[in-house]
Order: structure tokens, then C-alpha cells, then sequence
């Protein structure tokens, strides 16, 4: 059966230097650009809000970077200002191979609504295509490398899983911010949906 390599949000903004930084999330690179041969498919995320978007802390009077609001669908995480559509900060890392990938999906681009998941918006019912794209391609397993394993990785795997594939996050090739223990609930989260971790 055809795989698929999921790679989440290898962008600039989550790298060293960028305003969202993961530690060590440059690291990854090369090791991502070497598994890509394994694939039948590369599928790349890319964070990509408006300026503005309602997940920034900027856009919320008296809030900072990090604090929890509550939002129509639920608990958001207010961010510094980040993977502005266009800007530098939303480019993809310039040392990944994004001319191996077969398709990119852009997220979080509704300023209303955040996007984790690179299949539903955070509000868990609205869906990006990605679904659909590898159902009609009969691709059924998907290993899931990038950053951040307690956001974006985690919210996809997660949701990967729920659809009924199989799904893989090979930890090595990802990276995580742990705010509040947010990595071991995204850890355990995984292997009680069924996602295999390596």
C-alpha cells in the first residue's frame, strides 16, 4: 500500500531565531530530507495566518504570548505573532527539500479560528482536503515528522488516527515546545488514539 510522509510546519517562524522557535527544530532538517525517499508521497504543512489572526496575543488586549483563552470552539493558546502569510517567518526552512513534495497544505489561514491539525481547523469539524487527497491516492499509512510533537504534530496525528489510518510519528525528526507538560499529555494522547511512536 502506497505511504505517505506527513511533514508538519518545517518553517523558519519554528526554527532558531524565529519568532515561535523550537528548540532545536533546524536539527531535524536533514534527517527529514533522507526519509523522504522511503515515501510514495511528501505531503508538507504550512502554518500560514493572516496578520492579525485571532490566535495572537497582539490582537487581544491586556493578554501575553502563552495565555489561555476561551474561544467559540474552545480553550486557544494565545502565540507571539507569527507565520504571517508572506512574510519570511512563514517560508519553509531553507535547508528543506520542498521540491520532493507532492502537495503542500496551508493552515490557520481563517483569521477567526486556529489550525493545529493538518486535517480540521481547531474546531475539530472543519477540514483542510488533506483527508480527501489521500483517500483518492488509496495512501493508508502516514508517519508524521516535524514540529512541534505537543501542537501540530500531536493535533494531526491524533486526528490521522480518529480517520482510521495508520499512523507512525517518528519522534527523532520532531521537536517540541513543552509549555506546562503539554509534550507528555500530547505523548500520552497519541498512544491512547492508536499512534504508533518511534
Amino acid at each position: 500500500m502506497p505511504k505517505a510522509l506527513i511533514v508538519i510546519d518545517v518553517q523558519n517562524d519554528f526554527c532558531p531565531g524565529g519568532a515561535l522557535a523550537v528548540p532545536g527544530g533546524d536539527a531535524i532538517v536533514p534527517g527529514i530530507n533522507a526519509l523522504m525517499a522511503e515515501f510514495d508521497a511528501v505531503i508538507l504543512t504550512q502554518d500560514w495566518h493572516p496578520a492579525g489572526h485571532s490566535s495572537f496575543a497582539s490582537s487581544h488586549a491586556g493578554r501575553a504570548p502563552y495565555d489561555l483563552i476561551d474561544m467559540p470552539f474552545g480553550p486557544q493558546v494565545l502565540w507571539p505573532d507569527h507565520c504571517v502569510q508572506g512574510s519570511e517567518g512563514a517560508a519553509f526552512h531553507a535547508g528543506l527539500n520542498v521540491d520532493r513534495a507532492d502537495m503542500i497544505i496551508r493552515k490557520g489561514y481563517n483569521p477567526a479560528i486556529d489550525s493545529y491539525s493538518a486535517f480540521f481547523e481547531n474546531d475539530q469539524t472543519t477540514p483542510t482536503g488533506l483527508e480527501g487527497y489521500l483517500r483518492t491516492r488509496g495512501i493508508t499509512d502516514l508517519t508524521m515528522v516535524g514540529l512541534a510533537t505537543d501542537f501540530c504534530v500531536n493535533f494531526s496525528a491524533v486526528d490521522a488516527a480518529r480517520l482510521g489510518f495508520s499512523v507512525t510519528v517518528d519522534q527523532s525528526l520532531c521537536r517540541a515546545i513543552d509549555l506546562e507538560g503539554s509534550l507528555a499529555a500530547a505523548i500520552n494522547g497519541m498512544g491512547e488514539a492508536g499512534v504508533t511512536l518511534r
